[in-house]
């Protein structure tokens, strides 16, 4: 009965524990980081933010769209960025106007 009672109490502490909402607050991006305002910019933020800041965009060389959809492609294929198909066909217009080539 003990090491029913004892069993019962030690996976009422594992629930409880894995109950605990954990958070993370990231701080703030730098202001350098800040995208350019523009169509998209702020799915741009939130979909590319899920794996790393904005510092990576805006410190990229200016691209062409056929460079800057290389790269969405990449954060989706190859890092497995959540990202729908439409969302990265958007990122990629955002980028191009934004940072595209004389921007």
């Amino acid at each position: 009965m003990r090491a029913a009672i004892a069993c019962l109490l030690v996976a009422l502490a594992v629930a409880s524990a894995a109950a605990e909402e954990k958070r993370i607050t990231l701080p703030a991006d730098n202001d350098y980081a800040k995208l350019t305002p523009g169509p998209h910019s702020d799915l741009t933020q939130t979909q590319c933010q899920f794996c790393h800041s904005t510092d990576y965009i805006v410190m990229q060389p200016r691209g062409s769209a056929k460079q800057w959809e290389a790269v969405v492609t990449k954060m989706v294929k190859v890092f497995g960025a959540p990202t729908s198909e439409a969302d990265a066909k958007a990122i990629t217009e955002y980028l191009t106007s934004a940072y595209g080539p004389g921007k």
